[in-house]
């Protein structure tokens, strides 16, 4: 577990209370889940951007201090100023590591240099970046390998030819959605048509050379 936070249990809590604290360098946020009432804290705001930075804040089980105790979370929101893009809010959801969550992890394509469609001048056309999948909250992948070495011009490759990590499904199970197809390019549909044209450039001047009077 790569994030630790410090945080403090606000007493108070309403519009006014949150505005405060962000006046005071805090984010306030909201803890809740796991069959306990929700408890209103606050976090310094250089603590809670240098976590964001981490790259592991969002989407990862995190560790939260409170006076001397911690408790394990998910961060599942965090609200942005619209003008300044600092946080100002931070929703935590409680967990264990066998907790089983619905989280979206980010899509990484392997295999591009070797599939024949990409090769011939065609373009990978991703459809989904990520995807939202469950899994335990101790065990959440950093991404998703999607292998395309083997795809050709107008082949597609559905959830159903991922390998997904132990313990992980998709949440959609109604259908075997696209995550990315390989389609023609400008490059390869002028490679495919010049290549035709020359083919029938060829027949054409054999026509004409068989056609063509000899001298006698």
């Amino acid at each position: 577990m790569s994030v630790v936070l410090d945080v403090t249990v606000r007493e108070n809590t309403g519009t006014g209370n949150a505005r405060e604290a962000r006046r005071n360098g805090l984010v306030p946020g909201v803890i809740y889940g796991g069959d306990e009432a929700p408890v209103a804290v606050t976090a310094k705001h250089n603590e809670v951007l240098k976590a964001i930075n981490s790259g592991q804040f969002i989407s990862s089980m995190i560790e939260l201090t409170t006076d001397g105790k911690t408790q394990k979370v998910l961060t599942k929101d965090i609200q942005f100023h619209p003008v300044t893009d600092m946080p100002v809010h931070v929703d935590f959801y409680r967990v264990t590591a066998k907790s089983i969550i619905e989280v979206e992890v980010s899509v990484t394509f392997v295999g591009e240099e070797e599939s024949p469609g990409i090769k011939r001048g065609g373009a990978l056309n991703v459809v989904r970046y990520s995807i939202e999948v469950k899994c335990p909250a101790g065990d959440i992948p950093d991404n998703i390998e999607v292998d395309v070495s083997a795809m050709d011009i107008g082949d597609a490759i559905h959830i159903s030819g991922v390998a997904l990590p132990k313990g992980v499904k998709p949440t959609i199970t109604d259908r075997d959605f696209t995550i990315a197809t390989v389609v023609s390019s400008r490059t390869s549909k002028t490679s495919e048509e010049g290549e035709e044209g020359e083919g029938e450039e060829g027949e054409a001047a054999a026509e004409g050379e068989a056609a063509a009077p000899t001298e006698g």
